[in-house]
């Protein structure tokens, strides 16, 4: 059995992790930026956390139309999460806005949908691996650990904004 000392000082850290956990600073805005590929969290206007992504295999421009491979641009709201996505966790984007079902239905386009900041795939075998080039269909992906810490930080119905 451990000195009661040290068993106090094991159960005071770990009370202090928790309530760490608890109090952390949840985001109230998500600023991706296409070009720097950077995903920045803000609480209160500002930076909390910052994260490089990876984009849709064809990243330039807005998306305009199911299976264009592009990432979305413009203002959005997280509006679920999935606890059992393919792609370790993800959190959906409410892409298509009404602007965006306009614009495809004019030109006669599905404008697709299922946008996600999401991980890796589930099964990768080196979950941890760093992608260093757009593979997406147009969702923005980061790494498990950084999906991770974005799911406890961003909850449904925070704004997130994606520029070009």
């Amino acid at each position: 059995m451990k000195p009661f000392g040290i068993q106090l000082a094991l159960t005071i850290c770990l009370i202090g992790a928790s309530v760490a956990e608890a109090n952390a600073e949840k985001a109230s805005r998500i600023l991706v930026d296409k070009s720097e590929r950077t995903l920045v969290l803000f609480s209160d206007g500002r930076p909390i956390r910052s994260y490089p992504v990876s984009l849709g295999l064809n990243p330039i421009g807005h998306k305009r139309y199911e299976g264009d491979k592009r990432t979305p641009e413009g203002i959005y709201l997280i509006d679920g999460k999935n606890p059992n996505s393919a792609y370790h966790l993800s959190l959906h984007i409410s892409y298509p806005n009404e602007r965006d079902k306009r614009t495809a239905r004019e030109r006669g386009w599905d404008p697709g949908g299922q946008i996600m900041i999401h991980g890796l795939p589930t099964g990768l075998i080196k979950a941890s691996a760093k992608y260093e080039y757009d593979w997406t269909d147009g969702c923005i992906a980061v790494s498990n650990a950084a999906i991770e810490e974005i799911w406890r930080l961003v909850d449904e119905g925070t704004l997130i904004e994606i520029t070009p």
